[in-house]
């Protein structure tokens, strides 16, 4: 009765094996397609928000150059009389980006300076950290990287702000060549004492990681639950499939072998269709049941 009892579990014991590997290369692979898609997808959106961030700073240098080409020349001469802060490239570049600001806020611009004019451009602890690396690195063109701030990370990205016109030094060398109309405004306490060739500050655009972040996470989460249901209709199929080619079949011939065993030889053969193991297990215990039948009857003869 035992040998019986283990011949009819036998192929429960093959399914339990083989939806076991099954499960272990699925959670397997579960992981390391998470790991893979989770890692690419926040890369991705780090890349497009810098992309972003570039194009912004790409606007702040085109104002900068329109200012300086097409706009101060026709205003140069009133700036004896009367200051106009339109003709700065800094100030142009800063208002203009502070009105996109406005309908979208995501995106912050500023000319972070060590020793600005305007007080409203002096840099902020981690600006100036950056200025100073600009100027410990003569050769670095930009920086980006990533912060924490009270809505969330942020990406950021800066360039140098470097004297390379001694026309800029009028302004900020000392407040005795600076024009009169300048100091009436600002007063002579700060934004002198620059030099030609110095780094005085940066340009910094930041842009918020929540929202690429949502999105990516979104993303992620759509495609892990896909694919765990990928996995789980494949997991039905394939235990159809083995209960209908492999399963079945074998625990057919175990009943016969368990019934043949005891004497029963009125079980039918096995069809012997196809070529694959199935079908020659089928042959080869039709075969043996013939010749164990023939030997029961020479026995009993």
């Amino acid at each position: 009765m035992a040998r019986r009892a283990f011949d009819r579990e036998a192929p429960m014991g093959l399914r339990f094996k083989f939806n076991l590997v099954l499960l272990a290369v699925f959670l397997a692979g579960f992981a390391v397609a998470g790991y893979i898609s989770h890692d690419l997808l926040h890369r991705q959106a780090r890349e497009r928000v810098l992309g972003e961030a570039r194009l912004v700073m790409e606007a702040a240098l085109a104002i900068r150059g329109y200012t300086v080409g097409q706009v101060k020349p026709h205003l140069i001469d009133r700036m004896e009389s009367t200051f106009l802060p339109q003709t700065i490239p800094a100030y142009a570049a800063t208002e203009t980006l502070a009105e996109l600001h406005k309908k979208y806020p995501d995106y912050d611009y500023k000319e972070a300076t060590l020793n600005p004019t305007n007080p409203r451009d002096r840099a902020a602890d981690w600006e100036a950290d950056l200025v100073n690396v600009f100027r410990n690195r003569a050769d670095s063109h930009e920086i980006s990287g990533q912060r924490d701030t009270p809505t969330g990370p942020a990406l950021y990205i800066a360039h140098p702000i470097r004297i390379e016109s001694a026309a800029c030094l009028t302004c900020h060398s000392t407040p005795d060549a600076a024009p009169a109309s300048m100091l009436k405004v600002y007063g002579s306490a700060n934004g002198f004492g620059w030099k030609l060739d110095e780094v005085v500050g940066a340009q910094v655009v930041s842009v918020p990681m929540s929202v690429p972040l949502a999105s990516a996470d979104q993303a992620f989460r759509t495609f892990m639950l896909s694919l765990a249901a990928v996995f789980g209709a494949v997991f039905v199929a394939l235990n159809l499939m083995l209960s209908w080619l492999i399963v079945g079949p074998v625990s057919r011939m175990s009943a016969a072998a368990d019934k043949i065993s005891t004497g029963d030889f009125d079980q039918p053969e096995f069809p012997e269709q196809g070529r694959d193991e199935v079908a020659v297990l089928a042959s080869s215990f039709n075969r043996m049941r013939r010749s164990l039948e023939k030997a029961m009857q020479m026995i009993d003869g």
